[in-house]
């Protein structure tokens, strides 16, 4: 059995961040946060990383990386374009700043994956139960009509500086996702949790399982997505702003009956960096890991 992929998404723009938080360093001997993850994921077992990045900070990344990764595991390098996987004869009639979204981003790799494969985030901490979780459920359960999502309570991936956006998960008597729904101004307010949405708030409990955008895929969420994403194009072209997201592919995949998708729980602390207000916190939360002797204080000594 091949090993899984791991295929991280760090195409995004970081507009609230204000910078490229994707290589900034946050560990004590100057790891990124996806170092971690790619640490966590050799020792579960991923047999090869694929970073999804824009073209024009292809240099950055892989001067950092390659040297860092070298000997260790196999990586790739793909890019999202705003071109890619477009309707044939489709014409963009308006200039868009932001990538197409995260499922988008994930369709771009499809010509580098061709085996059971991890989605995270670059810029987000997941924890190494998670990874070995993952691990096992892409090796032994993982089918074209069964994919995963690791789920984190709600209480524990909040931002003090601001709101976030979460996918809150609905899941069934089995353990499997009945829906996915994004909720993209969730904050505290007044000893509480609560989500905006059309000027009013709405109470969310603590304990509510959310995706930080971990998920398990067979190689067959490429043909599930590029259809979603012509479809997409054609009804959003217009709005410069419109994302094709990892969640709305999921939903049609649970509600077209293709297949199911267990949501995974874990108990791995998970942190990242919405606002620059969060970097801080960020350093010192891997500060804490080394001194725990969960990580070394140097990911990558020889």
């Amino acid at each position: 059995m091949s090993k899984p992929t791991l295929l991280i998404l760090a195409a995004g723009i970081a507009s609230r961040y204000g910078s490229m938080k994707q290589i900034q360093q946050f560990g004590p001997g100057g790891e990124t946060i996806m170092e971690y993850s790619i640490y966590d994921a050799i020792r579960a077992g991923f047999g090869k990383v694929v970073f999804i990045i824009r073209r024009d900070f292809e240099d950055a990344f892989k001067n950092i990386f390659e040297p860092r990764l070298k000997d260790r595991i196999p990586t790739a390098y793909v890019y999202q374009e705003m071109d890619a996987f477009l309707p044939a004869g489709f014409q963009l009639q308006v200039q868009r700043a932001k990538p197409w979204g995260t499922a988008h981003a994930v369709l771009c790799a499809r010509d580098a994956i061709h085996e059971p494969f991890a989605v995270i985030n670059a810029d987000d901490y997941y924890g190494r139960e998670a990874f070995e979780k993952m691990a096992a459920f892409l090796q032994e359960e993982c089918a074209p009509n069964r994919f995963a999502v690791l789920g984190y309570q709600l209480g524990n991936t909040l931002s003090d500086y601001g709101s976030v956006s979460r996918g809150v998960c609905e899941v069934d008597a089995q353990g499997n996702l009945k829906r996915i729904q994004e909720r993209t101004k969730v904050y505290r307010q007044d000893g509480q949790i609560v989500y905006e949405e059309q000027g009013q708030t709405f109470p969310l409990p603590a304990h509510t399982p959310v995706s930080m955008n971990f998920w398990g895929f067979d190689p067959a969420f490429f043909s599930i997505a590029e259809p979603l994403f012509h479809q997409f194009v054609h009804e959003h072209a217009l709005d410069p702003k419109a994302e094709f997201l990892i969640p709305a592919v999921v939903d049609h995949f649970i509600q077209q009956g293709k297949g199911t998708v267990k949501v995974i729980p874990t108990n791995s602390p998970w942190f990242g960096v919405t606002y620059k207000e969060d970097a801080p916190l960020v350093i010192a939360g891997f500060k804490k890991l080394v001194d725990e002797g969960v990580y070394p204080s140097m990911l990558w000594k020889k």
